[in-house]
């Protein structure tokens, strides 16, 4: 077997590769081990450091932390896509003032920090936490995707909007049946990235005393009745914030697969041609 990519590993370079794996697997386990290992001898799977998840109130408090969590997620991540939108619509817009104007709102919030744009909400503007974490997250993010949003349409192809110009459609046509069904294949997977973050960015309102899922387990491991059970909470906190973002990762999937089976999108199979098949207009060939 040849490949024009790489050169196909010999009997020699299979049993080096091998040999690598071994020893990475050997590796990998042992520092697994040693990390299990500390943990046991501090103490961090005592009784009574995971004794405060068996009762209802500390559970009813993550709980609650969860939702707010996924509560503030939402807001953000809906304005966010429209902020998104909107900016990048002006900044492909045909006015230069438009343009500029856009320019300058989107490299101005993707180069402010996150926290600092929530606590000068928070502090300055004397807004509610929910407020002001979800209107710093919507700035950054949005500026972000405006990006995102603007790159994806550009990599289109410039004879596709040549075309659906000549065809006498308008901008808005081109944009919305022409440009971003086929863009959005391409940001698909960007855009999904831009919300894990908002979605992990969201941990920071409990600077702001916003009562989401960190902040709930800040306040548990805070707790002295309980010998501080700060690796305990963490264990239990961080596996449901992965299966967040696997589970955002999931569905992009989904509507990636969902996109391809969709017949406006898919490719129209073309027939082999006949032997002997003339072209519109064509005589018979000459004997």
């Amino acid at each position: 077997m040849t490949t024009a990519l790489y050169d196909v590993p010999g009997p020699k370079t299979k049993r080096r590769h091998l040999f690598y794996g071994i020893g990475s697997t050997v590796v990998i386990l042992a520092l697994i081990g040693w990390i299990i290992y500390l943990l046991f001898d501090t103490g961090q799977f005592t009784a009574q450091k995971w004794s405060p998840f068996e009762y209802k109130g500390i559970q009813e408090l993550l709980l609650r932390g969860l939702g707010n969590t996924l509560k503030a997620f939402a807001y953000a991540a809906v304005l966010s896509l429209a902020l998104g939108g909107v900016l990048a619509a002006g900044r492909l817009s045909e006015f230069r003032l438009v343009r500029w104007v856009c320019t300058l709102l989107v490299e101005f919030f993707r180069a402010m920090p996150v926290l600092v744009m929530i606590f000068f909400i928070y502090v300055a503007l004397k807004v509610e936490p929910l407020p002001s974490l979800v209107a710093g997250l919507t700035l950054y993010n949005g500026s972000v995707l405006a990006e995102v949003f603007r790159t994806g349409i550009k990599s289109v192809e410039r004879g596709q909007g040549e075309a659906a110009y000549s065809l006498g459609m308008r901008k808005t046509q081109v944009m919305r049946h022409v440009l971003v069904p086929q863009a959005l294949r391409a940001m698909l997977p960007t855009i999904i990235s831009q919300l894990v973050v908002a979605l992990k960015d969201t941990s920071l309102g409990y600077l702001i005393t916003y009562e989401e899922f960190l902040h709930a387990g800040k306040l548990i491991a805070s707790n002295l009745d309980y010998g501080l059970p700060f690796i305990p909470v963490v264990m239990i906190i961080s596996p449901i914030y992965i299966g967040m973002c696997m589970l955002l990762s999931w569905l992009a999937n989904w509507v990636s697969k969902r996109q391809k089976r969709n017949p406006k999108v898919e490719s129209a199979e073309v027939g082999a041609p006949e032997p002997g098949t003339l072209l519109p207009g064509a005589g018979r060939p000459r004997e």
